[in-house]
């Protein structure tokens, strides 16, 4: 059934992991009747996590889209991983949902995947709901959890939902503070009751309070509200969904998902007050003439669609869209704004975990999937030749958690980076390098659950065994003060010998490649020789004499030599370059230099103390410190390479996992002493093994 966007709504479930997301769309497919029985993530049976590896590890790793039809509307739902190693999947939901779900658990606190999701609603200007889990469980305490919501977050947290307490403290029903109605689970269905005599009071004045939050909605609903009238339904929904969209108003529901309480009217809530894909929040995008432009969802314009996600199995490979103008069919050519090549689309799905439904035409602000377009990538906008349109990518958090990757069976390396290349296609979050200088295949994740997964994926789907270790730093060498040798290279065999005798001078510079230069006079060594003895000094700069890391900041002055005329040759002159080079430069003063990285870490106040310290235990060196509101600091450090290794999983550890960081490399230093040593002596042992 092809639905209108006026009937469509977009959602996106957040909040920490273990706070019961998948186990609530669950619910809303027991309750609307599209499965017979409710899935857990325990049995691994669930519609939502279906992967191998949610399965096995019982969190949700990807992504997942289940369409919910309810009351005359699809509710595209999804269900985005609250582990923060997955974080890359919630911002692809993000790009395309109107509206969020923060989904919070009945006890244990304020969480920090809670705050994380109001913040990157917050960030896009996403309205939403909060949904309080888990009422079911013993020693719930919903005011508690109200509570800490409103001292949190604000006075715009409002609850919509009382719940119904029996005389053992639990929950058996709640009370729609909006219609004043009382229900109670009754299987797939639920059942009206009779608000409870001590609930009355409470509702009327959570009730007066929403007519106060729909007066301040426009002068016309205030005018009204002071001359004492009361406000008609279509008004109060009215003025329900003008807070909601503006965010001034975020209604607080609960219920339980194991037992249908409060599902059906949550799923109410949404169709209500939330907003449909033509209402939701313009997207950025760039026009033909690379000006930038908000762009609107519009439904009589023509085609164009937002590519989202993209899954790849055994069967083939699907690119997840909402189409965000016109409506798309199976045969249909749109152009990629990525690459401008033309793509003729393949078949069309409606995406139920990992079900698939063919359809003919996804109509506009539906989301959907496209078959086998092997040339489109997460991020791709398609779109129409006459209207040419590119949505900004997809804001992914920099990784910054490292590891080198190496095959447990040599020559399988080829078969790692086909692996890799085909995960990255379905997780763009994470980067693989080919580091030249230090001959190590390096993947950088978000932290070292997601490293994780993809050394299990390696394995369960292309039969890669893997290993992981530190990555190797890649240190310079340099020499500190001047000195000169002679480097004399003379070898008879039998007929013609080889002979090449020069001086050279050695000297620190600026450059960071050899700069070589000539004083030599009379001829001492002819200048065809020249070129050999720079050739010779370039090879040997490779490898410095303290650990075999490249020289660089070295100038070499050719002054002096002597040649043979019959004996002399280029090979001979190379070598004899090279012998200068070794003598010479461990008398220099060398000293091996380190790579340094700038980082910004964004913290909470409170954390300050504990993070400062442990920069300084880093030999991190602070520069600046910035207040950039909502009780967050930036710090501004730079820090040595070699003590970042681990710093990812360290600062979620001291920060509770508020805390964030990106780095960026900015220069070479001098190595201080134990550093050095320890760095040369880590070189030695590599050398040998």
């Amino acid at each position: 059934m092809s639905y209108s966007p006026h009937n469509i709504r977009n959602i996106c479930l957040l909040g920490h992991g273990g706070n019961g997301k998948t186990t609530l769309v669950e619910s809303f497919l027991r309750m609307t009747g599209v499965i017979d029985r409710l899935g857990k993530t325990t049995d691994g049976n669930t519609v939502c996590d279906y992967d191998p590896e949610e399965i096995k590890r019982q969190i949700s790793i990807s992504a997942a889209v289940a369409p919910v039809e309810y009351n005359g509307c699809k509710i595209n739902v999804l269900d985005a991983p609250g582990n923060f190693d997955f974080a890359g999947e919630v911002a692809e939901c993000l790009s395309v949902a109107d509206a969020g779900v923060m989904v919070c658990a009945a006890k244990g606190g304020l969480s920090v995947g809670t705050e994380r999701a109001w913040r990157l609603l917050d960030e896009r200007k996403l309205p939403r709901i909060v949904y309080i889990s888990k009422m079911d469980e013993d020693n719930i305490d919903f005011n508690s959890a109200f509570e800490t919501l409103r001292e949190t977050f604000g006075k715009s947290v409002a609850p919509l939902v009382v719940p119904i307490w029996d005389e053992n403290k639990k929950v058996t029903g709640v009370v729609d503070v909006v219609h004043k109605r009382a229900f109670e689970p009754a299987g797939n269905k639920r059942k009206e009751v009779p608000i409870p005599e001590d609930k009355v009071s409470v509702v009327d004045e959570l009730y007066d309070q929403l007519m106060e939050s729909v007066a301040e909605t426009s002068e016309e609903f205030m005018d009204k509200f002071f001359s004492g009238e009361s406000f008609t339904y279509a008004e109060i929904m009215q003025g329900l969904r003008a807070g909601v969209k503006d965010c001034s108003l975020v209604p607080v529901v609960c219920g339980s998902s194991f037992t249908g309480l409060g599902t059906l009217m949550l799923l109410d809530f949404i169709v209500d007050l939330l907003p449909n894909p033509l209402e939701g929040v313009p997207a950025s995008a760039t026009n033909k003439d690379g000006e930038h432009e908000d762009f609107i969802v519009s439904q009589g314009a023509v085609p164009a669609a937002f590519v989202f996600k993209t899954m790849a199995d055994q069967y083939g490979k699907f690119s997840f869209v909402k189409v965000i103008s016109g409506s798309l069919t199976s045969d249909m050519t749109l152009v990629s704004a990525a690459s401008g090549q033309n793509e003729k689309l393949g078949r069309l799905y409606i995406m139920k975990g990992k079900k698939s439904e063919e359809v003919k035409e996804l109509g506009c602000g539906d989301i959907g999937a496209i078959g086998k377009m092997d040339r489109i990538k997460t991020g791709d906008t398609l779109c129409d030749q006459r209207k040419f349109i590119k949505l900004d990518p997809i804001p992914f958090a920099e990784p910054n958690f490292s590891k080198a990757i190496a095959p447990k069976t040599r020559g399988q390396e080829d078969k790692i980076a086909a692996g890799l290349g085909r995960l990255n296609e379905e997780d763009p979050t994470f980067t693989v390098v080919n580091n030249a200088e230090t001959h190590q295949m390096v993947v950088t994740a978000a932290g070292d659950i997601q490293m994780d997964v993809l050394v299990s994926k390696l394995k369960s789907r292309f039969n890669v065994d893997v290993e992981l270790s530190e990555p190797r730093v890649a240190y310079r060498e340099k020499i500190r003060k001047s000195v000169s040798k002679q480097g004399r290279h003379k070898k008879q065999t039998g007929g013609s010998g080889q002979f090449g005798d020069v001086w050279i001078r050695f000297e620190p510079c600026d450059s960071e490649s050899l700069e070589f230069c000539e004083e030599v006079v009379g001829g001492a060594v002819p200048k065809n020789f020249f070129p050999a003895v720079e050739k010779g000094l370039r090879e040997a700069c490779v490898h410095g004499v303290l650990a075999g890391y490249p020289m660089v900041n070295l100038k070499a002055t050719l002054y002096d030599g002597s040649y043979h005329p019959v004996d002399s040759s280029e090979i001979a002159f190379k070598t004899a370059a090279q012998l200068s080079y070794k003598a010479a430069l461990p008398e220099a003063s060398p000293v091996l230099l380190e790579p340094v990285v700038e980082l910004k870490v964004t913290v909470p106040d409170n954390y300050m103390g504990d993070v400062l310290g442990d920069l300084n235990k880093r030999r991190g060196r602070v520069m600046d410190m910035q207040p950039v509101g909502n009780g967050l600091q930036v710090i501004t450090a730079e820090a040595p390479m070699a003590e970042m290794m681990t710093y990812a999983i360290d600062l979620r550890a001291m920060t509770q996992s508020r805390g964030s960081f990106v780095q960026h490399f900015v220069r070479y230093e001098e190595c201080p002493g134990p550093a050095q040593e320890k760095a040369i002596a880590a070189a030695k042992a590599m050398a040998e093994e």
